[in-house]
């Protein structure tokens, strides 16, 4: 019976293994970014889930009102009519959004160039700061640049993990990657992105809401 020991350390062991397996996944990404291996992208990216993922969020923001991002309420009828009408405009802007080459750009400074959300510096736009803290990205130059990402991770079951990205950025600066398992390979399914880029890509989601508005106005008299 003493020599039973080793089941438990074995068992110990092999799931610490397991857990290092979707860093070589996050690893190959990163290299894939940085060369915009787009063919790399296509097949570990779950476009379809990742494309839900952004309309959530994008329309979930829109239908925000400005000021209240962390207030926690419950949905009225007429709250998730706005949500409605917020994703259904949120979802087209969002098809652009999610493409490989957009994904690339997006990891690799954490702007995403294809929806013009403006210039760095200017009132609205970007700022020097918020530029510096995403353009880190997802840069992953050496095998040990890898262990703050595992300590800025989260094992969520068997086959999810969610990981910071930069994992020294602030918690309100850091986009957060989940990866899944299906079938012998980890694939990236979601990108939850930071609250100031969803409420950017939000206001942009509005002007077009209040645009056909605008449009259909009548003229006032002189």
């Amino acid at each position: 019976m003493t020599r039973l020991w080793w089941i438990p350390v074995s068992l110990v062991l092999a799931w610490f293994v397991y857990t290092l397996t979707p860093f070589w996944m996050l690893y190959d990404l990163a290299r894939a970014v940085q060369a915009r291996d787009v063919g790399y992208v296509e097949r570990h990216v779950n476009f379809r889930t990742l494309r839900q993922s952004m309309i959530r969020q994008v329309s979930a923001a829109a239908a925000q009102p400005r000021g209240e991002a962390s207030a926690e309420v419950p949905l009225s009828s007429d709250k998730q009519r706005l949500i409605e009408a917020a994703a259904a405009l949120a979802e087209p802007l969002t098809e652009s959004l999610v493409t490989a080459q957009s994904v690339i750009d997006l990891l690799d400074d954490g702007i995403p160039q294809s929806l013009d959300l403006g210039p760095l510096g200017g009132d609205g736009a970007w700022s020097k700061a918020e530029h510096a803290s995403s353009a880190a990205g997802l840069k992953i130059e050496t095998i040990f640049r890898l262990v703050p990402y595992y300590f800025a991770s989260d094992m969520r079951g068997f086959r999810a993990l969610v990981i910071a990205v930069p994992p020294e950025a602030p918690r309100a600066q850091r986009f957060r990657l989940r990866l899944r398992l299906r079938g012998w390979s980890w694939r990236l399914v979601e990108i939850e992105l930071p609250s100031e880029l969803r409420n950017r890509i939000a206001s942009k989601v509005a002007r077009a809401r209040n645009r056909p508005d605008q449009d259909a106005a009548p003229a006032s008299s002189p």
